[in-house]
């Protein structure tokens, strides 16, 4: 039977997609191609799966943005990338040290996107 093997990517609108390729470049460095998206190619540090989670139309959990979505990235050091970030003067909304899978932090992208960046347990 014919399945899905994996995600092959994230698709949204903004309205100005070359200054937000650029903060995700500039601030999370995402390696930006001519085409102005990224590839995200598997690391073999990274989660052994990608989550695919609908959420309940009112939900808080993606406040303050009002996106319909939001967007999580693994990350292998979430106490050097977050210093990382706030050196780049980006606010960091809130973090999570206690969950049982992991790390989580959370910061807004200048289009209102909420970013969750998770470093899984080990």
């Amino acid at each position: 039977m014919a399945r899905i093997t994996g995600l092959g990517g994230i698709f949204f609108k903004t309205s100005d997609p070359k200054a937000l390729a650029a903060w995700y470049r500039d601030t999370l460095g995402f390696a930006i191609e001519d085409w102005g998206g990224a590839l995200l190619k598997p690391d073999p540090q990274g989660p052994p799966h990608i989550v695919w989670g609908p959420f309940q139309t009112d939900t808080q959990y993606f406040n303050p943005s009002m996106r319909e979505f939001m967007i999580n990235f693994a990350v292998d050091d979430m106490d050097g990338f977050l210093e990382g970030l706030k050196a780049k003067g980006v606010e960091i909304l809130g973090r999570s040290d206690e969950g049982p899978i992991g790390l989580f932090a959370w910061i807004l992208a200048p289009d209102g996107t909420k970013i969750e960046l998770w470093q899984p347990k080990k």
